[in-house]
């Protein structure tokens, strides 16, 4: 990943780079693998995590 620095504009290449990271998912992967989840509760969250896509594609529909 790589984000330019343009006129010395540090801020807008920082925000640049949270969105792109944010975009890419992986600010929600270090949440997920902050501790430790036992695999029936990773079942359960991936299921979950199913289920609302469906809806959410439904809602597009």
């Amino acid at each position: 990943m790589k984000v330019v620095v343009e006129n010395n504009q540090m801020e807008k290449a920082i925000k640049d780079l949270k969105k792109k990271l944010t975009k890419e998912g992986f600010f929600s992967e270090i949440k997920e693998r902050r501790f430790y989840d036992k695999p029936s509760v990773q079942r359960k969250k991936k299921q979950a995590k199913a289920a609302k896509r469906r809806r959410k594609k439904m809602r597009r529909i």
